[in-house]
């Protein structure tokens, strides 16, 4: 996909940038003709590498996105913002409101202020448990009415309900905006991520030995061991999203990002090894305590909302995405070491 930028809004801004979900949307950016400028810490560990081989306009702190998008503003096509606090486990709500509520409602008012359109991060982590279904509904009510399992989901729910508060009260807002709630991600660029990289990655050494990898029990009896079901999905789809939108300006609201089927864990396992050309060899392990009291046993994205706002291009299915990323991605950098 090749797209024709014009050279007084040229620039595009992605915070998060040399993380999972924003290096994809780097990389594709640039492919695309604009200049991109990443926001993101490095620090010492591998995530430079998610942009080592993009050809960027710059790199910046986090900490000075707000003074860059007040000199920039005139050059800038949009803001993506992908920057945040992502790990499900983080129990440092303050850590949490400074990171991901504070610094996205900042940008907010500043993308409304400067009319940039302003595409975010939201997360599938705002329906909690499931309870009451995953319909990226809109309405203050129904908004109101869901219940975050954790600080991050909580953060997430924060923004989209008062940007919505904003649009119904008519307060000033960016001529685009885009809250995008992502399923279960995997693929390349997640190495970083510890503990909270896909199942496909962490089992992915296991698998290509040939050896035994292991999954959690059930402890709800309404599913077998590793028959808890998510909606996975693969990064480069969430790159396909955010590419139609910028190229969609005047396409808003809050939208689901999934493929719009569950898929259990045994078959993201199976999956693995089949790309590696091995037979199956799955062990399962108690969940820890902790987990289990806060635990997602079933998600689903309706994407009906998307699809009728004009994303047409379907969705990789789980085997093909899996396939790429092992084929294409992990098992060549294991093989260069």
């Amino acid at each position: 996909m090749t797209r024709s930028v014009a050279l007084s809004r040229d620039l595009l801004l992605v915070t998060g940038g040399a993380g999972f979900i924003g290096s994809n949307i780097a990389r594709a950016a640039a492919e695309d003709g604009y200049r991109v400028v990443v926001a993101d810490w490095l620090e010492d560990g591998p995530k430079w590498r998610n942009i080592s081989d993009i050809p960027l306009h710059d790199v910046i702190r986090p900490e000075t996105i707000n003074d860059f998008v007040e000199k920039e503003g005139g050059r800038l096509a949009a803001v993506v913002h992908m920057g945040a606090i992502s790990a499900t486990t983080e129990r440092d709500a303050d850590k949490i409101v400074a990171r991901n509520i504070r610094a996205t409602l900042d940008l907010w008012d500043l993308c409304a202020r400067k009319s940039l359109g302003l595409i975010f991060a939201s997360s599938a982590a705002t329906y909690g448990d499931g309870t009451l279904g995953f319909r990226d509904s809109e309405a203050g009510a129904d908004l109101a009415a869901l219940a975050p399992l954790n600080p991050y989901g909580w953060s997430k729910l924060f923004v989209d309900r008062r940007i919505m508060a904003d649009i119904a009260e008519g307060r000033p807002r960016p001529p685009q905006f885009a809250g995008l709630r992502f399923f279960n991600v995997y693929g390349p660029g997640e190495a970083h991520k510890g503990d909270m990289r896909s199942v496909v990655h962490k089992i992915y050494p296991n698998a290509e030995a040939g050896e035994s990898v292991t999954l959690f029990k059930s402890h709800d009896p309404r599913y077998t061991d590793g028959g808890q079901l998510r909606d996975f999905v693969y990064v480069g789809d969430c790159v396909e999203v955010v590419r139609w939108l910028l190229e969609s300006p005047d396409v808003s609201g809050i939208f689901n990002v999934g493929t719009g089927e569950a898929r259990s864990f045994a078959d993201l396992a199976t999956a693995v090894f089949t790309a590696l050309g091995k037979e199956p060899n799955i062990t399962y392990v108690d969940m820890p305590e902790s987990l289990q009291k806060a635990y997602q046993y079933f998600t689903q994205a309706d994407v009906s909302k998307l699809r009728a706002a004009g994303f047409t291009r379907p969705f990789t299915s789980l085997e093909d995405g899996v396939s790429a990323y092992v084929n294409r991605h992990l098992k060549p950098r294991n093989t260069v070491g």
